[in-house]
């Protein structure tokens, strides 16, 4: 059983998934979480040569990586995609205030460190990478390579009016039709991948992670992990020795083309970035598999 503020989703909440035949590990205590279990994928051997872990954002769940997992796996690499607390199979505070960006920042590197990750390949789009990109400057001898899709650093810079329209939509309908949100952003999404986007939520009462999340995006300067973000961009700018691979899909909204254009330079990302003309926001759900191979490829794997 979860602690006495958290809940955790039912099982049989996550039978038939489509395209998801993985079974979920589940690892309890760690580090500053007592009390509070978190569910990941992990596929592969443990002595892989390259660990791809897949971080996830927001209303997602490690699920959205299904397209990408096998791809990742064909090369004889582990795979590990967590789900961040609040979300997926992992338990859920009930209270929205428990979640801030040092709470599931953390989080992550608690994991790694009792996973022992290494070698590892980052895989991050939208809070997979507001969070993941964060994460290498204070462990850098971990980190192998990047693969980073539509995401930004929050630098405290201001904000765009589809992401301004996204925190209005959250603040107005926090429990909102989520099968539909993935419909109207991913034209073409089967319905039950759609309706599986929704599996971890049985009622409201487990959504305080999806309502709280767009609301810490760090768009004024004062904002919580706005110092961090910024010592990272430092850091990828100057210090990264890794290689790194971007996938930017065009048709997103909330993160356009102009600030992955500046991401790309943020990151210091040498090769031209994999532009998706008929890509949005969720690259993993519409171009996946073509991303993994793309990467894959780029680095003499393919």
């Amino acid at each position: 059983m979860p602690r006495p503020d958290a809940l955790r989703t039912p099982a049989e909440r996550f039978v038939n998934l489509p395209d998801f035949p993985w079974q979920p590990h589940y690892i309890e205590g760690l580090a500053g979480y007592e009390g509070l279990r978190m569910a990941r994928i992990d596929e592969g051997p443990e002595e892989a040569d390259h660990v791809f872990l897949c971080l996830h954002g927001q209303p997602s769940w490690s699920f959205l990586y299904r397209h990408m997992i096998p791809v990742f796996l064909e090369t004889g690499a582990r795979v590990v995609a967590p789900d961040l607390f609040g979300f997926g199979r992992s338990d859920k505070p009930v209270d929205d205030a428990a979640y801030t960006f040092t709470f599931h920042r953390q989080s992550l590197i608690a994991l790694i460190e009792a996973l022992e990750l290494r070698h590892i390949t980052l895989v991050c789009q939208d809070w997979g990478g507001l969070l993941g990109l964060t994460i290498p400057p204070d462990m850098g001898d971990r980190f192998d390579r990047l693969l980073v899709m539509n995401t930004v650093l929050g630098l405290g810079g201001g904000s765009t009016e589809g992401f301004d329209a996204w925190r209005r939509f959250h603040g107005d309908h926090p429990d909102y039709d989520m099968p539909a949100l993935f419909r109207s952003y991913i034209p073409g999404i089967s319905d039950d991948a759609a309706a599986a986007y929704v599996a971890p939520f049985p009622d409201p009462s487990y959504r305080a992670g999806v309502r709280r999340f767009p609301f810490l995006v760090m768009t004024e300067p004062d904002m919580e992990g706005v110092d961090v973000s910024r010592r990272a961009a430092r850091w990828w700018a100057s210090e990264w020795r890794g290689d790194s691979f971007m996938a930017m899909g065009e048709r997103d909204v909330l993160i356009p083309p102009r600030l992955m254009r500046r991401m790309h330079e943020i990151l210091g990302i040498k090769r031209p970035p994999l532009c998706l003309p008929e890509a949005g926001h969720f690259v993993q759900e519409t171009h996946g598999g073509h991303v993994a191979r793309a990467a894959l490829a780029a680095w003499g794997e393919g």
